[in-house]
């Protein structure tokens, strides 16, 4: 597909000055319960979207909890369904070039029972406990693995996975499409028996202030944030200028436009909507009911073709 001679956007820029904030009360007590536990914890499993590799990992998980490099620490990278794996290598690179000290990376499909990733958490759960210094845990024979992560990557339902592989049992741990489900620490919940092993599933915890444009909006994109905290239509328009920047122009065939690439998010919006019969009846001011495109369902459309990878796998931390 040949992008309009019209240079696209090189930066994205909110449309107001207020920063994309999302750090309700549960977070911040959630906060508070993982460092009360930590004492007990033999293992911290950090979920992040693969996706997203390097923004929007709580910066606290890293000077709190992670940071010393007491406790053995895993970074699992989850729907990797959605970012494909011939990137595994180059995100991994890109991981440690960020941070060298980050030896244990798994990618995972959590929807997979049978993917690598998801099989190999506890084996090498397990392997890194054995080789720690467990200190006021030697004489336990338990281990407990803390699961921690952003809001909506899939932590409770690899915990539900884990569960079921190994035990044969039905899920203990809630779980949900939107961001915010699991609002406090949870109680431990039994994933294997010999060695017995425990899981402790955490609420998702966001960084109390999001400073960077860019990494909100991939926040808000992959879902971490809820849309209405953002705005569908913002989201929609960061997917936009994320596609045009980094030469991906799928999207052009995926939402039947006929004029080509486009930078204006109205327009595409527009197009696509009267394409799909998307409509919807507005009342004006002087009372007459007026028949429009509905916007607000072409961006929510838009979206979600992004998010069930139907736009192609994309790393959106790629360097464009």
């Amino acid at each position: 597909m040949t992008a309009q001679l019209n240079p696209f956007r090189k930066a994205f820029q909110l449309p107001t000055r207020q920063r994309i904030n999302w750090f309700p009360g549960h977070m911040n007590k959630g906060m508070r319960q993982i460092q009360q536990k930590l004492r007990n914890v033999d293992c911290i499993v950090e979920i992040h979207d693969a996706r997203i590799p390097l923004a929007g990992r709580n910066s606290q998980f890293f000077d709190t909890i992670t940071g010393s490099g007491v406790k053995p620490h895993i970074l699992v990278l989850n729907k990797i369904d959605l970012l494909g794996p011939k990137q595994q290598r180059s995100v991994t690179q890109q991981l440690r070039r960020q941070q060298p000290e980050l030896k244990n990376i798994l990618f995972t499909n959590c929807k997979d029972q049978r993917n690598h990733g998801v099989l190999d958490i506890l084996p090498l759960a397990t392997r890194l406990v054995a080789d720690s210094s467990r200190y006021n845990r030697a004489q336990s024979a338990e281990h407990n693995i803390m699961i921690i992560g952003v809001p909506n990557v899939g932590k409770s339902s690899i915990i539900n996975v884990l569960r079921n592989v190994h035990l044969k049992k039905r899920s203990a741990a809630r779980v949900g499409a939107e961001a915010g489900v699991t609002r406090a620490v949870g109680e431990r919940i039994k994933i294997q028996e010999k060695p017995a092993v425990y899981m402790i599933d955490t609420p998702g915890i966001l960084q109390p202030s999001v400073t960077d444009d860019e990494m909100g909006m991939k926040l808000a994109l992959v879902g971490c944030l809820p849309d209405h905290i953002v705005g569908e239509d913002l989201i929609a328009d960061y997917l936009l200028y994320w596609l045009n920047s980094h030469r991906r122009f799928e999207y052009v065939e995926k939402l039947s436009l006929s004029s080509g690439p486009s930078d204006n998010i109205s327009t595409v919006l527009a197009e696509y909507a009267h394409t799909e019969g998307l409509f919807h009846r507005v009342k004006q001011y002087d009372g007459q009911v007026e028949v429009m495109t509905n916007l607000l369902a072409a961006a929510r459309k838009f979206i979600h073709f992004f998010r069930t990878g139907q736009l192609g796998s994309i790393n959106l931390d790629e360097q464009s």
